[in-house]
């Protein structure tokens, strides 16, 4: 009974639960911003303004009259490119005049103040790219291979770069989260929203906030399960 117990163990590998988790993590977060963008997408704001109005009137007030407002595809695709100095804003937001959509274009405006004030984080983030993205090449190739040619300190190798991922998201955490605090500041201090609206856009913007903690997560548990395999395979 005991040999049957070991071979069951040794036949499954638990590890995959870590991934399992992470997955049903992330899935939640994604359901949550959706719901709640959703529900607050319905809820127009009492000026009727849009999110590339509102958008605009941020930027401008901030002095950044050289960032380019535009209209793209998708929904909840918007982004800030510091390097063509864009905030794009998808179909969900740039013509809505929804809670939900202003509080989404303010916070893409204020990964743009970030880029304009040299706010740190970001600039490390940026900085930390490169290097990154190296990593990220060649961390799975590298431990794949380091299992199949039996030779552990490589597939160690492999798991120790896949490791500036999850450096990479934890640095994009507070640049998330400051984005969206700039964000509340703003609508509050110009009156873009109302005190009950700026309610319903906090609730969108932490909900969005969510969906990178469990990236975070997610990704730390994949570099887990990658240290505790190589570490098994040298046991």
């Amino acid at each position: 009974m005991n040999q049957l117990f070991m071979n069951m163990y040794y036949g499954l590998d638990w590890t995959y639960l870590l991934v399992l988790v992470g997955f049903v993590f992330a899935l939640i977060a994604q359901f949550g911003v959706k719901s709640t963008f959703s529900r607050y997408n319905d809820v127009r704001s009492a000026r009727n303004i849009t999110g590339a109005q509102a958008a605009r009137m941020i930027l401008d007030a901030n002095g950044l009259q050289n960032v380019q407002i535009v209209h793209i595809a998708g929904e909840l695709s918007d982004n800030f490119n510091p390097q063509t100095n864009i905030v794009s804003l998808s179909d969900s937001t740039y013509n809505s005049t929804s809670i939900a959509a202003i509080g989404v274009a303010a916070h893409e405006c204020g990964h743009a103040v970030q880029h304009q004030t040299g706010y740190a984080p970001i600039k490390v983030r940026n900085g930390i790219v490169p290097f990154v993205n190296v990593c990220n090449r060649l961390s799975l190739p590298l431990f794949i291979v380091g299992l199949i040619i039996g030779f552990t300190p490589l597939a160690m190798i492999g798991a120790i770069l896949f490791g500036a991922v999850v450096l990479f998201q934890l640095v994009t955490l507070p640049t998330e989260t400051n984005a969206s605090a700039r964000a509340m500041r703003t609508l509050d201090s110009m009156g873009i929203l109302e005190s009950d609206e700026l309610k319903g856009a906090r609730k969108v913007l932490t909900a969005a906030a969510m969906t990178y903690v469990a990236a975070l997560v997610s990704t730390a548990l994949q570099f887990l399960r990658l240290l505790l395999i190589a570490t098994r395979r040298r046991d």
